[in-house]
């Protein structure tokens, strides 16, 4: 395992290094630029803006996920009927193809025939086209991700709630403690490290998002859904600009671990 982590893992991410110092190109010519990719990178008005883009989808779909995933392991943990069942349920859109899920979400945010604008006629409501707007192209592809992956963090959740002891609960319970109390100050506390886990690897995936907005909006309208990732991929394989794209994940990296660093004491830390 060492050695495929080495291979797979460690020596790429010091290849792309290495590659973020030169201006290679698709023909194989390159210079040492030593951090002149990164100069650049400071005064690119696309990387703002494609950061931007990259943090406000993050707001919006961690806090989103996390919420969706921890109310439904509630219920799921007070289910005793079926449990298996509901819970193959909702962590089958886990399994499903992000493209799939993209063009099925794409259809049901459509203007004239989607059934999201089908459903606010009733009410005399739109048509609304959610992803041609800049307001609500981001929220759109936060539910879409969210709804595709909140069966991970569900089931990670789910673990963590069985695991609390019921000595615990049933403590708080004989001290007159309300179905809330017992959520929020014996619960919550146990879920801490599971949830801490579950903050990194939904940031993580936030920052990474791409295959969405690449199948829904193609990085609109006007870049309003533009990522870091979207910027990368195509720097690196629409411009074959690969020591500026290689830069762009570097970057990229640093921003994630800061970001996992600051989660790591606000929700990680040991009493």
């Amino acid at each position: 395992m060492l050695l495929l982590f080495l291979v797979f893992r460690f020596l790429p991410a010091i290849g792309a290094f290495l590659l973020s110092l030169t201006d290679y190109r698709i023909s194989g010519k390159w210079d040492f630029i030593a951090l002149d990719n990164y100069t650049r990178l400071l005064s690119d008005k696309v990387f703002h803006e494609a950061l931007l883009v990259t943090v406000t989808y993050t707001v919006i779909f961690v806090p989103l996920t996390v919420l969706l995933s921890l109310g439904t392991a509630v219920l799921l943990h007070q289910v005793v009927w079926k449990r298996g069942f509901f819970r193959g349920v909702f962590f089958l859109p886990y399994v499903t193809s992000i493209v799939l899920a993209a063009v099925i979400w794409k259809w049901i945010y459509d203007a004239q025939d989607g059934l999201l604008n089908a459903v606010l006629g009733l009410v005399s409501i739109g048509p609304i086209d959610f992803l041609s707007q800049s307001s609500t192209v981001l929220p759109s592809i936060a539910v879409t991700s969210a709804w595709k992956g909140f069966g991970y963090s569900m089931l990670i959740l789910l673990a963590g709630l069985q695991a609390v002891p019921k000595s615990y609960l049933e403590a708080a319970m004989i001290d007159g403690a309300g179905t809330w109390q017992r959520f929020r100050y014996v619960t919550l506390p146990q879920l801490r490290p599971v949830l801490f886990f579950v903050l990194v690897i939904e940031t993580i995936g936030s920052f990474q998002v791409f295959d969405a907005m690449y199948v829904m909006t193609g990085g609109g309208p006007v870049r309003s859904s533009y990522s870091l990732v979207y910027f990368l991929y195509d720097s690196g394989f629409k411009f074959f600009d690969f020591g500026y794209a290689s830069a762009i994940g570097l970057v990229l990296f640093l921003i994630v671990l800061i970001v996992s660093l600051v989660q790591r004491r606000l929700v990680g830390r040991d009493d």
